[in-house]
This record gives structure tokens, sequence and C-alpha cells, in this order.
């Protein structure tokens, strides 16, 4: 009876939050007590729950991965066209036909990232040792080794190796940046709390992966593994499906109907020449798989791979590195950025912006850790400078003294803070206010502690003792009973203080105060009744982590595009919202928390995503289900983050983008995209190229499709008249790959259109190939297959040989095909423009198609492998006249449809 009731409170334990229970419930529940367990019950509690490690995903084999780029319909039709021509013998067919399927196999193959190692970073930041309590003793153990009820004990420096929740801490601070986002170190304790706390306010517990920034701490493990939230985080990236970007489904969705129609032309094609004209099964067979070749984009594949590459190598040289290639074309359809807060918007390096005396207010320029800047007065009764105003001199040198943290510049010029970032920000205020290093003996000292929000010291200098003292304005104001001024210390102004901090937390800074007394002599062992009475309040230091400034005309790069920036932070509400302000993010009056969040369902979520940009105090759960319902709501996802707590949103995101320089490995890994110089402003630079690349993408379909569908009319029209194949399946595969793949590399080098960032996000549901696209597509096809037929018959009449016919017509189409390259520069304008000539890699282009159509042409291996003949010089020019007419009519069809076009 006694067991069942004790296993009942043990489970009525574990039912509630772990912050919530007192530390005895804590043991209670665990089984366990501060002498930590016995090596047996450790033991059977390792072989039990397992080790403390993460599971990782099973990826398939890379033989499975290349096999998968062979599942395209296009390709599908490649690889029954080879088949067909070994079975009857046209090996030299058989052999182009399968390279060019096993090429486009391997582009992609070699293109493709393996998005599982962003969970391999995560596994790197588990902690390899811990020191723990066994049997009453102090031992260190590999990380993997600790098990529920353990008591880990932290130091400077560990990395916590499970969840734990805290029992005996002294002075404890830990970053946690990493799952949280916020930029200051958090104070702990061991306290009970009570109600629904959010992750960043949970003081009595730390986390696995999160570091010790200082002090020491005794805690007892409460989760390993899978069930720390480092391993929630985890659980969370391994069943993110990655999303198949806009292009890949409009080209997929395009290549089934190309395959459909295709087939259909294959079908009627062959039905009519088989019973109609009476054609022999093997020439009708030959005749079938030339158009298939002939209709088939097989080149296409590879040619959006290549100028996706080229505007990653773009991208490159603007700082921002692709990681997965078709991001690319993604980051130009992006209609919403969420961007973390801490170190993406902002610097992640806490400043001094404004300091508040008992006489004058004043304001502190610079940001960043760089000792530059000024401080200029707002408000002041002396008229005095900074450097001449005595209490100023005080209020810098109590901040520079009373403070555990240094300033220091590295070999690269940097500089770098060494200890808490508060306290840092007042050490790089008193160099900008010119205090110099300070000579002061001292003789004690309080630290830092969160139970009584707090630090002072003791010490003398130049024959003056004194007690100095920093910490939370409200503690420090409830100790002061007067306020220093130029003529000395005169009675504390308690509601001059109260509205000097409200008003600054309204602009989203956070305050420190400082204040001193003078003493006969050091105090040789500081105690808190020596801060209970003659404190004299100094000023306050009003700090945050600023905006980067390239990021306000970035956010406003990106707004002007159509493109809402919204902040999603684990910082306060109030101060998400002034930096929102300052940055220029659009509603950012108002804000929703993560507590928020937690109460909505979908469908109340998937509306309080549109509707606010600013949401605070959220944990990696939050983001993740924000960028879910802004998806489903039919939003192109941009994600931005530099912790691990942003990694299952960037993941989960259309385009995750990570910080370079201070972004964590498992989130670089997570991302698509990399900012190699943390500039929120390279984004827009981005999304600027991505446009180009999609721009330059459509044009290239747009003349890709029309010289296929040239090419499959002429042998339809050839056989219907009962003429000779007009080209070969190997020539034809010589268009598509060779001269077609060629030219298309010319648009790829076309520059962005003027008006590419005043325009919103194209719809991403709308085809790639539209009405007028079609149209065009009709057009072209038709104009080329009616100019290369007349040609035939006008070569026929004159008694040329089938191969040296086939050659012209070869020529001809090429030719064709290069001045309707030139055609499909702009939708809309004449294209023999001022650009043109800037283009270099058309007239690379170019050069290059001439010598490729010399070899086939001229060179007696070319002539033997393609079936082609030389060509007098004559014969050229035919085919450019032929070009030059095409040219022009298409130039006049351009201005006739304008008017649709807009519409």
């Amino acid at each position: 009876m006694n067991n069942d009731r004790k296993t009942l409170q043990n489970a009525a334990l574990k039912a509630r939050p772990w912050y919530q229970h007192r530390v005895e419930e804590v043991f209670t529940a665990l089984q366990s007590s501060p002498q930590g367990l016995s090596t047996a019950e450790a033991q059977a509690r390792l072989a039990k729950n397992g080790p403390n490690t993460l599971p990782q995903k099973k990826t398939q084999p890379a033989w499975l991965k290349f096999l998968a780029h062979f599942n395209d319909m296009l390709i599908f039709i490649l690889l029954a066209a080879a088949a067909i021509t070994a079975v009857m013998g046209h090996w030299v067919d058989t052999f182009v036909i399968l390279g060019v399927a096993v090429i486009n196999a391997f582009i992609g193959f070699i293109q493709e990232s393996n998005a599982e190692k962003s969970l391999k970073g995560i596994q790197n930041m588990l902690s390899n040792e811990a020191v723990v309590v066994r049997n009453g003793e102090i031992t260190t153990l590999p990380g993997e080794a600790i098990v529920n009820g353990d008591v880990v004990m932290l130091r400077p420096g560990d990395r916590i190796p499970a969840d734990l929740r805290l029992f005996e801490v002294h002075n404890l601070r830990v970053e946690e940046a990493i799952l949280t986002g916020e930029s200051t170190v958090v104070s702990k304790n061991s306290d009970a709390l009570e109600g629904e706390k959010s992750l960043g306010d949970r003081l009595n517990l730390a986390y696995s992966g999160t570091t010790v920034s200082s002090g020491t701490a005794s805690g007892v493990v409460v989760a390993t593994g899978s069930d720390t939230e480092l391993g929630h985080i985890n659980a969370m990236m391994s069943h993110i499906e990655t999303a198949r970007t806009p292009l890949l489904v409009q080209i997929d969705k395009l290549g089934k109907a190309i395959f459909a129609l295709i087939l259909l032309m294959m079908a009627g094609l062959f039905v009519f020449g088989y019973l109609l004209r009476d054609i022999p099964l093997a020439s009708l067979a030959l005749s079938v798989i030339s158009l298939a070749v002939a209709a088939v984009p097989e080149g296409l594949p590879a040619i959006i791979s290549i100028i996706l590459s080229l505007g990653v190598q773009s991208m490159a040289r603007k700082h921002a590195i692709i990681r997965k290639l078709p991001t690319v074309e993604t980051l130009g359809a992006m209609s919403v950025i969420c961007s973390d807060k801490t170190g993406t918007l902002t610097m992640n390096e806490m400043t001094v912006k404004a300091v508040v005396l008992a006489e004058s207010q004043w304001r502190v320029s610079g940001d960043s850790y760089e000792p530059k800047g000024e401080l200029q007065a707002e408000r002041s009764l002396s008229g005095l400078d900074a450097a001449q105003d005595p209490v100023m001199t005080r209020f810098l040198t109590a901040i520079d003294i009373c403070n555990e943290s240094q300033l220091q510049q590295d070999a690269a010029g940097q500089w770098r803070i060494v200890g808490g970032p508060t306290e840092g920000a007042l050490k790089v205020l008193a160099a900008k206010g010119g205090i110099a290093a300070s000579q002061a003996t001292l003789a004690s000292k309080l630290p830092f502690d969160s139970l009584y929000k707090y630090m002072a010291v003791s010490g003398e200098a130049d024959g003056d003792a004194w007690v100095l003292m920093t910490g939370a304005p409200d503690v420090l104001l409830s100790l002061c009973a007067q306020q220093q001024t130029a003529s000395g210390a005169a009675p504390l102004d308690r509601a001059y203080w109260d509205a000097a901090i409200t008003r600054y937390a309204s602009e989203g800074l956070r305050t420190v105060a400082a204040a001193w007394k003078r003493v006969p002599q050091a105090i040789a062992s500081l105690d808190h009744k020596d801060l209970q009475q003659d404190m004299v309040l100094l000023g306050l230091a009003c700090m945050m982590d600023p905006p980067r400034p390239e990021a306000v005309a970035a956010i406003d790069d990106c707004q002007q595009a159509g493109i809402r920036v919204k902040m999603i932070t684990g910082d306060h509400q109030e101060t998400a919202m002034a930096i929102g302000a300052m940055l220029g993010i659009r509603n950012s009056s108002k804000a929703l928390t993560g507590q928020d969040l937690e109460k909505m369902n979908a469908d109340e979520l998937a509306q309080a995503a549109r509707q606010y940009d600013i949401f605070a105090r959220t944990s990696p759960e939050h983001k993740l289900r924000l960028v879910k319902a802004l998806a489903a709501s039919g939003e192109v996802v941009g994600m931005t983050g530099d912790g691990v707590n942003d990694a299952p949103a960037l993941k989960q995101a259309n385009v995750g983008i990570a910080m370079g320089i201070k972004g964590t490995e498992v989130t670089k890994e997570a991302a698509d995209m990399i900012l190699a110089d943390d500039n929120f402003a390279t984004i827009a630079a981005a999304v600027k190229e991505g446009r180009r690349v999609y721009d330059n993408l459509k044009k290239t379909i747009l003349f890709i499709m029309p010289t296929c569908l040239a090419q499959g009319l002429l042998i339809i029209i050839a056989i219907l008249m009962g003429n000779l194949l007009p080209l070969t399946p190997v020539q034809i595969l010589w268009m598509n790959m060779a001269t077609s793949a060629t030219l298309s590399f010319g648009l790829a080098f076309e520059a962005a259109e003027a008006n590419v960032m005043r325009r919103p996000p194209r719809d991403v549901s709308a085809p790639v190939m539209d009405g007028y696209a079609i149209w065009r597509v009709l057009f072209v096809g038709l104009l080329i297959s009616i100019s290369a037929f007349v040609l035939e018959a006008w070569l026929q009449t004159r008694g040329y040989q089938p191969e040296f016919i086939r050659t012209v017509l070869l020529q001809t189409m090429v030719t064709a095909q290069w001045v309707y390259m030139l055609n499909c520069r702009s939708a809309d304008s004449f294209s023999l423009d001022a650009g043109l000539l800037k283009n270099r890699g058309i007239w690379l282009v170019s050069g290059v198609l001439v010598a490729l159509q010399a070899l086939i042409i001229y060179l007696p291996l070319m002539n033997t492998l393609f079936g082609t003949r030389p060509l007098p010089l004559k014969y050229w020019l035919i085919a450019f006249m032929v070009g030059a007419a095409l040219f022009a009519v298409v130039e006049l069809e351009k201005q006739l449809t304008r008017r649709w076009r807009r519409a």
C-alpha cells in the first residue's frame, strides 16, 4: 500500500514542470539525493533509458541518391528512346542519348546538399565530460554516462551536459543565447517558480549544451538525451521534411505537360504513318524516336542547374554563400522574412546609449565594443561637458572599478569583452568617457548575485577610501537616501529617477545604477550591512543591444520590394517593439509573446502570423510554428538566425539564412544560405540577385521551348508530306545539348531589370508558362519549322544529297536559335540595345557557338559521327538571312502583343 501511494505521489510530482518544484520534491520524484546515485542504480538507469546522446536519422546511400535523379518524366522519354535505338542497332544514337541522361543525373547528384549534417552539428554540442557526485564522492564521467537523478557540479567555462534542476547556486550565470536568443547572460537561482514560465525565465533550470559564464552550482539531472531542450530541437529538425522549391515544382509540372504532349504526338504520328502512309516499321520507329528526342528539352535540367550555379557564384561575391542550389531562385520569390533579433538585426553587443545623472542627462554615440563615441548633453544644469563634469567623472570611475569584465583588442584589431556583456558595456562607456586604467587598490568585494542584484567593492586611491556599488536600479534606489550633485550629496528625488527609467525603457533600453560613499578607510571584509546606510546614488547607465545601421536600410529595401519583415526573438516584448520601431519594421507598435501563441489553435495562429510583425519571448517551437503557419498561408518564407534555437525554423523555412560569423555550426548546416558578413543588408542584395536569376530562367525557358517545338514540327511535317527525315536523332541532340545549352548561358548573364526591387514577389502558384508564353512558343516554333521546311524543299529540288541538306538545315536552325536568343533578352523593348554590348556572356557564347558549328561541319570525325557534310560559305550567309528575317518578325510581334502581355 505504501509503495503504491509513493508511486502515485511521484507521478503527481513529475506531472508538473520541474521549475515549479521545491528542491526536496525534485529529489523525491527522481529517487535521488544531494549525495548522488549509487553506481549500481546509475548503471541500471543507463541500461533502461539509454545513454545521454541524441538519436541520428538514417540517410540514404549515395547510389540511391544518384538513381533518384533519373526519376524525371523527360528522362524517362530519353531512356525509352535509348532502349529502342539499341534494339534497332543504332549504337551511336543509343550511347549519345544515354550519355545525356547520365550527365544530367551527375549534375544533380554533385550539387545535392546533405542536410543531415545539421543533426551531427547538434551532437557536437553535447558535453564530453561532466563532474558528477556518485556514491557521495566527486568523479568525472563521460557525458553519455549521465542519467536522470545524477548530481552534476558546474564550474565557470563548463558546457552543461544535461538539463538540470539547480539546488545549490553561487553567483551562477549561464550563456543561453543558443537556446533563447537573448544576448545577456542569465543569473540562476534555486528557488521554485510559480505559474507558467517561458524557456528564458526558468531561472532554476540549466540546459544541456549551454555554457557556464561565471559562478558555481550543483544540480540534479531531470532530462537526458532526446528529452532535453536540445534534444527537442534535434527531434524537430529530424521530422522536418525538405520542401521543394517553387521553381522545382513548376518545372516538374512543365515536364509532365511536355511528357503528355509528346506521347500524344508520338502516338498520333505512329498511327498516321503506319496506317495511312504505309511507312516501314523500322523507318517509322526511327522517325518517332527522332520526334521524341527533338521535342524533349533534355538540356533544360542541366541548363537550369548551371544558370543557378552562376547565380551562386555571383551571390558569393556579395557575401551570400548558397548551400542548396535552388535557393538562388527561391530568394527572389520570398514574400516574408522572419528574422531573429539578437546578432542578426542587432549587434549582439550591449552598448550604453544614455547616462542619467541627478542634474543632467546624456546621449552616448558609438556602437559595438569599440571604445569610440561621444557623450553629448541632452539636458544639463551646469552646462559643462562630460570631461569637466565632476559627477560624470565619479560615475564613470565607479562603473569602471566596480566591474569584473575586461576590454581587449585582438591581433586583427577587433574589440571584445572578457566577462558579462552588461559589465562589458559599462567598461566601454568608461573608456569612451576618457577614464584611464584605475590605480585603485581593492580591499574586498561582494560579487554580483541574482538574489540581491548588485555587486560592490571597497578600496582606495590617492588616499581616498570608498565603497562603490552597481546593480539593479530598484535595489539601489531603495538603499540610497541621497543623490550626487555637483555641489555634493542631496536628498534623493525618487520620482525623477523613476521617470527616467520609464522613459528609456520605452526606447528599449535597460538600466544599471551606480552608487558610492566615502569611508574612513577601506573595508577589509565588505558585508551587506555596510551598504545599508550612507550610500549616494551616482546615476544610471541605459543600455541596449543596438540595431545594425545597415539593417535599417536593408529592411526598407525589402519592404519596398513587397517583402514583409517579421522579428521573432526571445527578448522581452517592450524591448522587441522598441527595436522594431528603430529598425523601421512596419506594425511594430504591437507584439505577441510566446505564451500568447501557445493559447492559439491553428487558425488563430495563421491569422496572428499574418497580422503581427513582432513576436517576443519565443521558444524554438514557437518559431517553428510561426514559419509553418506562414507557409500554410501561401507565403514563401525566409528565416534568419544564428543560434541553435533558430535551427529548426531555418530548416523548415523555404529559405533558411544563417549568420556566418556569429552563427553556430548547427545553424549553418541547417541553413540554405549563409551570410559571410553577418549583414542583414546582404539579404536584400541576394533577393535582387534571386529575382534576376528567375527572370533569366524564364527567358531561357522561353528560348528553349520554341526551338524544341520547331524541331518536332519539322519531323511531323516531313512525315505528313512523305519527305526524308530532316534531322537524325544525334543531330537533334547536338542542337539541344551543344548549341541550345551554349546559347542559354548568354541569357544567364543578363543584368537585372530596372524595377526588379520595386515590384511585389511573384505568384509562386502561377505556372512558368503563362498564356502569352504558350503563344510565343507556338508562334516561334511554327515560324522556325516552316522556314526550315521551305528551305529543305528548295534544296531538294536542286538535287543535293540528304546528308548535305541535313547539314544546311542544322546550320539554319542553329542560326535561328542564335537570333531568337537575342529576341529573348527583353520581353517588351527592342533587344539590340546598349545592354547587349555590356553582356559579355552573349559574345562569349556566340564565339563558342561558331567554333562548335565549324567542328561539326568541317571536322571529318564529326562528319562521320553526326552524318554532316562541309558547307560552302554562302550557306552560312543563307542561314543568317533566314535568322535575320525571323528576328525582325519576332520584334514586330513584341510590339503588337504588348498590351496583351501587360494585361
